[in-house]
């Protein structure tokens, strides 16, 4: 087996993985092992280590005995993640309300669609793509850099929040209109409606996660 050049290549795994993670592709059952992301990319398992540990440093892995895997959040972690969402996404969202494309408003429509879709089929699958998706869109309309990195920051965190309410019947409704409400705001490019719309929502989310794990 040829390995590929060594140099960057550690870069490349990183920020492949990166994407996996941030697109909700790595679930709590996946166990990242160096050997098998090394056999990948055909390269030894330096580079795989330097990335994996990266990811680690930044806070969308932990190291466990068997492989990297997602963080395995106590409650104090959770409720501090919502209270940076407070305070960060609406803000962001509202800066992003002027930024986002046409081609981009679409692609929230289309995502907003198979959300819906949802509500009959019940697939919680399709509704945590989805959202991923919508997330990812208006993330990356933010124009403040620094924003958006912090935010993209700990979107590992939000994954394992959201897993763990959306097999909720109610919560689960409460996304979907959430999509809805959005998608129109953004369409309308009312940034101050999406502001509000964003922290009402994440509050929702907030409460909904301590209705379902009552703090002890």
């Amino acid at each position: 087996m040829t390995e590929r050049p060594k140099r960057h290549i550690k870069d490349a795994i990183y920020e492949t993985y990166l994407r996996r993670l941030q697109r909700g592709e790595i679930t709590h059952e996946d166990r990242l092992i160096d050997l098998a992301i090394a056999e990948e990319f055909a390269v030894s398992r330096m580079p795989v280590r330097d990335a994996l540990m990266r990811l680690t440093h930044e806070g969308y892995l932990e190291s466990t005995t068997r492989g990297f895997a997602l963080p395995n959040l106590s409650q104090s972690q959770i409720l501090e993640i919502f209270e940076l969402r407070r305070l960060l996404e609406p803000r962001a969202a509202a800066l992003a309300t002027s930024e986002l494309t046409d081609a981009d408003l679409d692609a929230l429509a289309a995502a907003v669609a198979r959300s819906e879709r949802t509500l009959e089929t019940g697939d919680v699958e399709a509704l945590y793509a989805a959202s991923e998706d919508i997330r990812r869109i208006w993330i990356m309309g933010v124009p403040n850099t620094a924003l958006r990195e912090t935010i993209l920051r700990y979107i590992a965190q939000i994954q394992c929040v959201r897993l763990a309410t959306l097999h909720d019947s109610a919560s689960h409704q409460t996304l979907v209109d959430f999509h809805r409400q959005m998608v129109s705001a953004f369409t309308t490019r009312n940034g101050a409606q999406v502001e509000l719309l964003f922290l009402r929502f994440v509050l929702a989310g907030e409460e909904s996660y301590r209705r379902l794990h009552p703090v002890s």
